[in-house]
């Protein structure tokens, strides 16, 4: 009957045929050389050893592999770096180029418009009733003039003022109540702004 270690080894079968049992696994234990022989001689280390010669060829073929790719992952990784700080300067020069464009279009919406339309007839306003206040206070310090002057009935000496603020004014007036139309226009919704 075969014992529990010839059962799991049978390789060690062999020994008992020589020596006694037990001597032999003693001389096993005492001897480290002799140990060593026997045990390099099994089926299963040896097949184990292969294994691990294979396991590592495979592996130095890996890690020759590896160090050939070594150089171009290094390069591709500081391409891939050099883009990505690119992409973060770009993102952040985009975010500066939205913030301008919002400032550029709130210019152009169609509320900013209408104030500054007001706005400008109001100061067209303000600006020809200067114009004439001012008109009318050069005239009252100007002496009458007789009507049998040669210079003409209403016409300050100096020449053609009356003529020149006449058309500065009229062409100021008449701007002033187109603004004014349009803004009233505007204002009760009879402008409309297409989108394009």
């Amino acid at each position: 009957m075969a014992t529990p270690l010839l059962q799991d080894y049978p390789e060690l079968s062999h020994l008992s045929r020589y020596h006694p049992r037990r001597a032999e696994l003693e001389d096993l234990l005492n001897d480290p050389v002799y140990f060593q022989a026997i045990f390099h001689s099994l089926d299963r280390v040896k097949d184990m050893y292969r294994a691990q010669a294979e396991l590592g060829m495979a592996n130095e073929s890996i890690a020759k592999n590896n160090v050939t790719l070594q150089e171009p992952l290094y390069n591709l990784r500081a391409e891939t770096q050099a883009a990505f700080d690119d992409a973060k300067a770009l993102e952040k020069r985009w975010k500066e180029l939205e913030k301008e464009q919002k400032e550029v279009y709130q210019r152009f919406t169609p509320q900013f418009l209408l104030m500054r339309l007001k706005h400008a007839t109001t100061a067209l306003d303000d600006e020809t009733e200067a114009m004439a206040s001012t008109f009318v206070q050069q005239q009252a310090a100007l002496p009458s003039l007789s009507r049998d002057d040669n210079s003409g009935a209403g016409t300050p000496r100096g020449g053609l003022e009356v003529d020149d603020f006449i058309r500065q004014f009229k062409e100021g007036r008449k701007i002033y109540h187109k603004r004014a139309m349009w803004a009233d226009k505007w204002s009760n919704n009879q402008v409309i702004w297409r989108e394009e």
